[in-house]
């Protein structure tokens, strides 16, 4: 099969999808995608379409580490919180998910070091901190601050400053405030993930803020952050990038985007596993929109 010691039956490509988790690679294509956009519409010639398709193989292959990563070290805990996902539900066999995650290592380092050492360092960067948050001694999810910052550091820099430098070989203003933007954007994700999880990561000593703080002061907590990365875009951004993205698109395009957040929020239970998680699902939704949002207001200046 496609897929090493994937269970018998199992669809491998299916089985490598949900490996993969896919609102995470939804995620990481957007984010190159109108990180490109950006930079077509801030060069005189956009960046060619083969090292956009280049890009994407990298950085999705990046994803798939990280995520596998942390699922093979995760199987028990798993088993209680995601049952779904493929080690959990026996449908790949950990050495099946090593063999994949060693392949998405080489890969994304392979094709780096033929870019030179920026491209290097951001793919050696993210590989390392999704290592470190999952794997011993470091381990790094046991600890809420860590776990926070290194979600919202590879998101945030790795992906944002690393992808763009790559495309336009310096960083412009749009960029930066995405940065920003995702900044707490990212650590909003880094909490609120943890909420439907309350079971499993009390039970096996993994002391996320939902554990220590319990899932309604979380979800505040995460709101809050939600809230600073919108009021930013919304206030902050315009004026500063006239010259580079059009300000009432940045400014109409957030509030809109904030006013769903605040009503999908309404009905957000965060002691229902499944209404929860379908709102964070939904807070996924609109981290993909920030990817066309931006990107639409650079090209409409």
């Amino acid at each position: 099969m496609t897929i090493a010691q994937a269970h018998a039956g199992a669809n491998p490509v299916a089985v490598l999808w949900r490996f993969s988790r896919p609102h995470t690679i939804v995620g990481t294509a957007l984010s190159v995608l109108g990180l490109w956009a950006i930079a077509a519409a801030a060069l005189a010639l956009a960046p060619p379409w083969w090292d956009l398709l280049a890009t994407l193989a990298a950085g999705l292959t990046v994803n798939v580490a990280i995520v596998g990563i942390n699922q093979i070290t995760d199987v028990e805990i798993d088993k209680v919180n995601k049952p779904y996902l493929p080690i959990a539900a026996g449908l790949l066999s950990p050495h099946g998910a090593k063999a994949i995650v060693i392949a998405c290592c080489v890969i994304p380092l392979a094709m780096a070091l033929t870019q030179g050492p920026h491209e290097t360092l951001a793919v050696a960067a993210a590989l390392a901190v999704g290592a470190a948050y999952s794997l011993p001694p470091a381990r790094l999810k046991r600890f809420p601050v860590a776990a926070s910052l290194c979600i919202s550091g590879v998101r945030s820099l790795a992906v944002n400053l690393g992808v763009y430098w790559h495309f336009a070989g310096r960083i412009d203003g749009p960029v930066w405030a995405l940065c920003l933007f995702v900044l707490p954007f990212s650590v909003a994700i880094a909490v609120l993930k943890d909420v439907p999880d309350l079971e499993g990561d009390r039970r096996y000593s993994i002391r996320t803020f939902t554990v220590r703080l319990g899932p309604e002061r979380v979800f505040r907590i995460g709101m809050a952050a939600l809230l600073t990365a919108y009021a930013g875009m919304i206030v902050v951004a315009p004026p500063l990038l006239a010259d580079d993205a059009n300000p009432v698109v940045l400014a109409v395009g957030h509030a809109a985007a904030l006013a769903v957040l605040l009503y999908w929020a309404r009905s957000a239970n965060p002691r229902h596993h499944t209404e929860f998680t379908r709102f964070y699902m939904r807070v996924w939704a609109l981290f993909f929109v920030e990817y066309l949002l931006v990107p639409l207001a650079c090209l409409a200046r």
